[in-house]
């Protein structure tokens, strides 16, 4: 069962979910645009059942106390930091991380900046960021497939286009989440300053270009959706060109929103490169499920 408490960090207090037995080895869950920690919840008893402890945060700017105004306050390495103390509070040590989306974005950054906290890494739907930055210049469908982010680098405008018609835009990516998941989205999104937050994300690391990070040597897996409308196939297979330690490349018959659309394929995949990786043998006088059985 997945419970959601909150932890206080300064001057910011995040929100996050919880499953599994602490003594057992982190795992953290980064949730993407535009979703929340609620993405998870499914997923994560699944892995807590192979003899992990789950934790799957709000995020900055999704949390209703952690949005900070300004646009400043939302880079990859503010999150980044975030991310690691968040972890290093619930269970410090190494973990192993997932990410979708732009958590998915920040995990490239946490693994590559950060390889002696990182047990695994897992990217759902985002390459490499060096490869996506080849795509971006080099690929004309990804070009298309791109456009969406200088809209969002407008100031107020779209805000205003993302709130018209109770979130009729959003709506249309959120008709595979449950209605739970619906309503949580409804209710952070429809605070201004989570909204903003958000989109920040983009302003914040698209209006200046940011340098791409370097080859990542950590055990990586990458699920990536041959129907995702955002990425394209040239910087989903390019990865693989900066990946310098174990890398699986997982291509589904799906689109962005991985969890929802290919959740038993995202699951097995997922258990068997976290059991591959785990920093200790399992607990003796302890069972747990095996990806075999799952």
């Amino acid at each position: 069962m997945t419970t959601t408490k909150s932890l206080r960090l300064g001057d910011l207090e995040f929100d996050y979910r919880v499953c599994g037995d602490k003594k057992d080895e982190l795992v953290v869950f980064l949730h993407g645009f535009p979703e929340t920690s609620i993405m998870w919840v499914e997923l994560m008893p699944e892995i807590a059942a192979l003899g992990f402890y789950c934790i799957a945060p709000d995020m900055r700017g999704y949390s209703k106390n952690a949005c900070p105004k300004g646009v400043s306050h939302y880079t990859i390495e503010k999150i980044s930091n975030d991310i690691l103390e968040i972890a290093d509070t619930l269970k410090p040590g190494k973990f192993h991380l997932v990410g979708h989306d732009w958590g998915a974005a920040i995990g490239w950054d946490i693994t590559y900046n950060h390889p002696g906290r990182i047990l695994s890494w897992t990217s759902l739907s985002i390459p490499h960021s060096r490869a996506f930055a080849s795509a971006l210049k080099e690929d004309k469908e990804q070009k298309k497939m791109s456009r969406y982010i200088g809209f969002f680098l407008l100031p107020y405008i779209p805000e205003r286009f993302v709130r018209r018609n109770d979130f009729k835009a959003f709506r249309k990516l959120w008709k595979r989440s449950s209605p739970e998941a619906l309503e949580n989205y409804l209710t952070v999104f429809r605070r201004k300053p989570s909204l903003t937050g958000a989109l920040n994300y983009y302003r914040a690391n698209f209006r200046k270009g940011r340098k791409p990070i370097g080859d990542v040597e950590k055990p990586t897996l990458f699920i990536w959706g041959n129907r995702d409308f955002a990425i394209g196939a040239f910087g989903a297979r390019k990865t693989r060109d900066f990946i310098k330690g174990a890398y699986t490349f997982l291509e589904v018959d799906g689109g962005h929103w991985l969890v929802q659309s290919n959740f038993d394929e995202v699951k097995a995949a997922l258990s068997k490169h976290l059991s591959s990786h785990r920093e200790v043998p399992k607990r003796k006088g302890k069972t747990y499920q095996t990806p075999g059985n799952l």
